[in-house]
């Protein structure tokens, strides 16, 4: 059956409804089981979008979505994302008061990104967004702080500016289209007029932006990683990243060639990436220069977008490097999280002589986020800066070069101190979960660099539309 094309986001659904239900009928000391069954859910996920890979392209509900090659890589590579998560969860909120709830906001919202991912409708578009939205709101402000508090008012706000914003432009695309399925609007666009046009493109890429967490929907992003939990740190700065950033390719390749939409992405890659690392620059704050770094690396997801139909390197490209990202950056996260009290970048000082796996995990992590060979991110840049050369905008290649190197900067900040001797000798007391997931985390980001030759094989099957 079509529907049955969409059972992994039955079982993610699924799996966040019975850790809601059950979790409210369970002591607190015994919420560790919905963790089990939110990872069962997940692995089931992978087990099932990981036959998908090799079937054929098939669409669901009369084409409004697309269980391809790249919908199946989405959802592997979120449910890996929340199964990091899930680890994690395992040190910063274990029998807390808000556990399987958590569990549950984590699952709601991935199903959100999944359908973004695979979505071919402006309908399903605008469902998938609010689904894989707001569950964030609940997920920052359960830390119960009173960053926490701001951060999650602020992304609140935010987030329905940018929703409002981004109903704007379906209403505008379905008002001078007629039509809502992607292969019906490349049809009518062509004939639109150009002006409104580029105010619906323009409407509907700003709202993916608040999801993606890059310019001009990021303001929510550092405050966000400062004062949520770390499981909602890493989860927002990775998973919803998947399904935005699919969602826009998938827009992108149909908007039509008189609208200059390639310079129109361009200039939100570039003013997400350099803005991104401008900011980070005099943060001190751990997890807020994490923040301001994922607004950099969503300027680096964005290039290959810029040349969706124009390069075949673009879409695998841009799936590399969202499973790079993915990794690398959820073990830099995962070392702030074992270390939570560790709230300044000099209080990272002597990590190296007391807990050398876990630097050596930040030390990947990092470099990796730079760009460092042999790390997956360095590959995903480097096919990203030749998809960009391919497809005639070879600018745009120079501005990632340089980017990179202005980000390796503020990366060494936290870097030096790590491996310095400490003028008194430290105890860096660890939560070995998340230890043990940033080590797991960094060997995998490094792995698939080294070896991505099997990886990129499987990702140029992906259509490219």
């Amino acid at each position: 059956m079509r529907p049955l094309l969409m059972l992994p986001e039955m079982l993610t659904f699924g799996g966040g409804l019975l850790v809601l239900i059950g979790g409210s009928f369970m002591p607190r000391q015994r919420q560790w089981w919905a963790r089990i069954v939110a990872a069962a859910a997940l692995i089931g996920v992978v087990v099932v979008s990981a036959v998908g890979i090799t079937a054929p392209d098939q669409t669901a509900f009369d084409g409004a979505f697309a269980a391809d090659t790249t919908t199946a890589v989405a959802r592997i590579t979120a449910a890996i994302g929340v199964l990091v998560v899930l680890a994690l969860a395992g040190d910063d909120i274990t029998a807390t008061a808000r556990e399987s709830e958590t569990y549950a906001l984590l699952l709601f919202s991935t199903t959100g990104v999944m359908v973004l991912a695979g979505t071919d409708d402006l309908l399903v578009l605008a469902t998938g967004y609010l689904l894989a939205s707001i569950p964030l709101y609940g997920l920052i402000g359960l830390s119960r702080s009173g960053q926490a508090a701001e951060a999650a008012v602020k992304t609140y706000l935010i987030g329905a500016l940018f929703g409002i914003t981004l109903l704007l432009g379906v209403t505008v695309l379905y008002g001078i289209s007629g039509a809502t399925r992607y292969n019906d609007l490349a049809a009518q666009l062509r004939g639109a007029p150009v002006a409104v046009v580029v105010t619906g493109v323009v409407a509907v890429v700003a709202g993916l932006m608040f999801e993606a967490g890059g310019v001009p929907g990021h303001f929510w992003v550092p405050d966000a990683t400062q004062g949520a939990h770390g499981v909602a740190a890493v989860y927002l700065t990775t998973v919803p990243k998947i399904g935005a950033l699919i969602a826009l390719y998938r827009v992108a390749a149909v908007v039509p060639h008189t609208v200059a939409w390639p310079l129109l992405i361009a200039i939100f890659a570039v003013a997400s990436m350099t803005l991104g690392n401008l900011a980070a620059y005099g943060q001190q704050d751990p997890r807020r220069l994490l923040g301001w770094s994922t607004v950099s690396q969503v300027g680096y997801l964005l290039v290959p977008i810029t040349v969706a139909g124009h390069s075949r390197l673009a879409l695998p490209s841009l799936l590399f490097y969202l499973i790079g990202y993915t990794l690398t950056n959820s073990a830099a996260f995962a070392v702030s999280t074992a270390l939570p009290d560790r709230r300044d970048l000099s209080a990272y000082r002597g990590l190296a002589r007391t807990r050398p796996w876990l630097a050596g995990a930040l030390l990947v992590a990092l470099l990796g986020l730079a760009g460092t060979p042999p790390t997956s991110v360095f590959v995903a840049k480097l096919t990203t800066a030749m998809a960009v050369w391919d497809g005639g905008l070879a600018w745009l290649a120079v501005v990632v070069f340089l980017n990179s190197l202005l980000s390796l900067v503020y990366y060494l900040r936290w870097i030096a101190p790590v491996f310095q001797k400490p003028e008194i000798l430290s105890d860096f007391t660890t939560g070995e979960w998340s230890a043990r997931t940033a080590i797991i985390a960094a060997a995998l980001s490094l792995g698939i660099g080294v070896t991505a030759g099997p990886l990129w094989d499987v990702l140029s099957t992906a259509p490219l539309r």
